[in-house]
């Protein structure tokens, strides 16, 4: 079998400062995806609120939320996983380095509980419980779908590595922000390591014929195309 892939949801930007805008204008959500091969199909950033995602994924795939085995997350940000408490019958996997960074921060926060209000000591402790339910990603999900690290926009943010055929595709993340970032060679102004997230973003011009950015359509490779 070959691997097979949907946009279930093309993702947006709060803002994007490519377009002049510096503060939000419309709500956050990642681009989500379904990657299927083999008995395994993975929904990469469930990023809409679970009723909005059940829908689109029945109207792009036919599928329902009972049919997802496994969630990947390419980054613990919270648009990134919105809907992941949908898909409670699912494996959740994340980044390694991702996972360990994140639980690592907001244990930081809960020990330092008494410098946050009610609401704020409750958040944490909800997404503490939260990331007690993801896995460390494997670095081979089925023949054709790898874990593919790309550091940069987050310590361990990493995309998945899809091969066919007679391409190859990468499903990025925020080491590809949109398109209009790839074809100008920007990286997101968020990154917490601005040369690490140069060098992804090298990297998958590189490696990638199509790339799916992490809040845009999926577009073809520039370093591949013109």
């Amino acid at each position: 079998m070959s691997v097979d892939y949907s946009v279930i949801s093309i993702g947006t930007l709060s803002h994007n400062r490519l377009w002049g805008e510096t503060a939000a204008v419309r709500a956050a959500h990642a681009t989500t995806i379904l990657v299927s091969e083999e008995d395994r199909m993975i929904l990469v950033d469930p990023s809409l609120p679970a009723p909005v995602l059940s829908a689109r994924l029945g109207e792009r795939t036919g599928k329902a939320v009972k049919d997802i085995t496994d969630v990947f997350c390419t980054t613990l940000r919270p648009a990134h996983r919105r809907g992941v408490e949908a898909f409670a019958s699912a494996r959740w996997w994340c980044n390694e380095m991702e996972l360990e960074t994140y639980r690592s921060r907001l244990e930081e926060l809960a020990s330092s509980a008494g410098r946050l209000d009610a609401q704020q000591a409750a958040a944490v402790e909800a997404d503490l419980k939260l990331l007690r339910r993801f896995g460390p990603a494997p670095e081979k999900f089925t023949r054709g779908i790898d874990l593919y690290p790309l550091a940069g926009p987050s310590v361990g943010s990493a995309g998945l590595l899809l091969a066919q055929a007679a391409s190859t595709i990468l499903v990025a993340g925020d080491a590809a922000l949109t398109a209009e970032h790839v074809q100008r060679g920007i990286v997101w102004e968020g990154s917490s390591d601005t040369q690490a997230a140069v060098r992804s973003l090298q990297d998958i011009l590189e490696v990638a014929d199509v790339i799916i950015p992490g809040h845009d359509n999926l577009m073809l490779s520039p370093a591949r195309w013109m």
